[in-house]
């Protein structure tokens, strides 16, 4: 806590700070990537970004994301969920939701570290991919 003029305001730790960037910048890729994957098709996506929580919505599909600092659990419409951490690289370590690896009940988990922009990428083109008929 940081006490000014009789006002006590908490203080955010260097790591908070880290993450709280992290997340801002975790919604951006997000952001970027489901525009692009949305150019061919004329597809858009909605990202929205809170303190704790960012969700992505394109038509019926979404990704829901909560941060509790460095921690973030994600869960997606089709029923996939997964915990990842913030490093201070800038990289996300845990369930990355790699297609066979994780998520629904009787898949494999394994512990990965990734770039936070190839985790962004891959969700946001199975987000925007069209519904096969």
């Amino acid at each position: 806590m940081v006490q000014t003029d009789s006002t006590v305001v908490p203080s955010i730790t260097d790591d908070e700070k880290l993450y709280v960037e992290l997340w801002v910048s975790l919604a951006s890729l997000l952001r970027s990537y489901t525009a692009a994957h949305g150019l061919n098709g004329n597809r858009q996506a909605t990202v929205e970004l809170g303190e704790q929580k960012i969700l992505v919505r394109h038509g019926d599909e979404w990704l829901s994301l909560e941060r509790i600092g460095a921690h973030v659990r994600w869960q997606r419409s089709d029923g996939t969920i997964g915990q990842l951490q913030f490093t201070e690289a800038g990289q996300l370590r845990g369930d990355t939701g790699e297609e066979g690896l994780l998520g629904k009940e009787g898949r494999v988990s394994y512990e990965v570290v990734e770039e936070m922009d190839m985790i962004a990428e891959r969700w946001a083109r199975d987000l925007m991919r069209e519904s096969q008929p």
